[in-house]
């Protein structure tokens, strides 16, 4: 792993971002998967995570093919971007997508090689007793 040397401003930016005292940044810096993934953070700032509907049937909040919901290359929703109401019980299945975006980021690698991009609602669908599903696609885009 990376060690960069921080700077007492990004020290200081760090201790007030996660509002740690002088003894939760030391043990914070002390990990050395803590310092490399900061020395890669700004990798992150440059990306967009897409979320699109690739398939929508009997959704109950009305999410339709071509709707993207977006977040930050940290994993962040972007909220003016994305719909006015997203169903929780899609969001439930992105942390996975999302995760292993970041991580192939981290690594240095193009996350949009992920093989397994997509995602689908909790929802079984009205054909196995629920009511309805979405299915959802992840790209990753340089943030304009």
């Amino acid at each position: 792993m990376s060690r960069i040397k921080l700077s007492e401003e990004m020290k200081d930016n760090i201790k007030a971002r996660l509002n740690y005292s002088e003894e939760d940044l030391e043990v914070f810096l002390k990990n050395p998967k803590n310092v490399d993934v900061l020395s890669k953070s700004l990798k992150l700032l440059a990306k967009t995570i897409e979320i699109e509907v690739i398939a929508s049937h009997g959704c109950n909040s009305q999410h339709k093919v071509g709707d993207k919901f977006y977040f930050d290359g940290a994993g962040n929703l972007i909220t003016k971007l994305s719909p006015k109401k997203i169903c929780i019980f899609a969001l439930a299945e992105l942390d996975k997508l999302i995760f292993a975006a970041t991580e192939l980021i981290y690594a240095g690698a193009d996350p949009n090689q992920i093989r397994f991009n997509k995602a689908s609602c909790t929802d079984i669908g009205l054909k196995c007793g629920g009511w309805g599903q979405i299915v959802m696609k992840m790209k990753v885009v340089d943030r304009k």
